[in-house]
């Protein structure tokens, strides 16, 4: 009920307000004072919220979170919300999930998220060895476009024998390679599935199984790289932030299911534009910082 859903709101600041006045703050993001913290909040409810109505683009809200805490505190912590919100959402959409192996292959998001896997290699050597601010912008130029594209395309109009293992593993790899260098595996997904005449069920079954695993590789690679960045500081700042993202996820799955389908790909051509504007952002900033 609405009542139901105010009071475990309510609880969830509550518990926020005590965990950021009991936890040792200070140590995992030095100078994080209570302003910063509600700006924290606010970017992250919202960042859950938007991928609660559409199943994507936590990270394109989320990244302003790097405006109040270091980046090395920032990412691990995004990746780590990212995850938790996409459970969230996925089991509150659990009917609409693949469960069975035939969900999963040859159609479902199984070849997807393999060639993901190896995409994300690729991504990793892009970073270390080519420009990446210039790819990034160039990519989110070209993110602003399709969009607009998909946008104002004449209705009715999809691609048709581009839906086979085949074409998914390599769509996968795609995006497993952008991830890599701009965070964003999903994109080439999400790109994928809007040329295609598929349900906003269908769409979400193959999208946000594919950026959970693709996010679970992130993490675990960025641990087992880089375990000092999930010490002590990582655990303060999940607990923190969890209570902010748990009602925006909630929040946003109800606002799906009010959605029709037409809305629902206006939304997400909507949120497409949004991330490609922040790739652009971030590949300008990059170029001259």
């Amino acid at each position: 009920s609405s009542y139901g859903n105010l009071v475990f709101a309510t609880v969830l600041i509550a518990v926020g307000v005590v965990l950021f006045f009991t936890l040792d703050t200070y140590a995992a993001a030095p100078g994080f004072t209570l302003d910063k913290f509600i700006e924290l909040w606010i970017i992250l409810f919202f960042s859950g919220l938007i991928c609660g109505i559409s199943g994507f683009a936590f990270s394109s809200i989320g990244n302003l979170s790097q405006l109040l805490i270091p980046p090395i505190t920032a990412v691990p912590m995004l990746q780590g919300l990212s995850i938790f919100n996409q459970l969230t959402s996925i089991t509150k959409l659990r009917n609409d999930m693949p469960r069975k192996f035939r969900d999963w292959f040859p159609y479902g998001p199984g070849p997807a998220i393999l060639g993901g896997f190896l995409g994300v290699q690729a991504g990793v050597w892009i970073l270390n060895n080519l420009p990446g601010p210039v790819l990034t912008l160039t990519i989110g130029i070209l993110v602003c476009i399709y969009s607009l594209y998909l946008t104002f395309k004449p209705a009715g109009f999809t691609i048709h024998g581009y839906d086979g293992p085949a074409t998914g593993a390599m769509v996968g790899a795609v995006g497993g390679a952008i991830g890599g260098f701009t965070a964003f595996p999903g994109l080439a997904v999400v790109m994928w599935t809007g040329l295609r005449n598929i349900t906003k069920a269908q769409t979400r079954a193959i999208v946000q199984p594919f950026i959970v695993f693709l996010q679970l590789a992130a993490i675990a690679t960025n641990a087992y790289q880089h375990p000092e960045r999930f010490g002590t500081p990582y655990w303060t700042m999940l607990a923190l932030t969890i209570p902010a993202v748990l009602p925006g996820t909630l929040t946003g799955v109800w606002i799906y299911h009010k959605l029709s389908e037409v809305n629902f790909k206006r939304t997400v051509f909507i949120l497409l534009m949004l991330v490609g504007a922040t790739l652009v952002l971030k590949g300008w900033s990059g170029m001259h910082y």
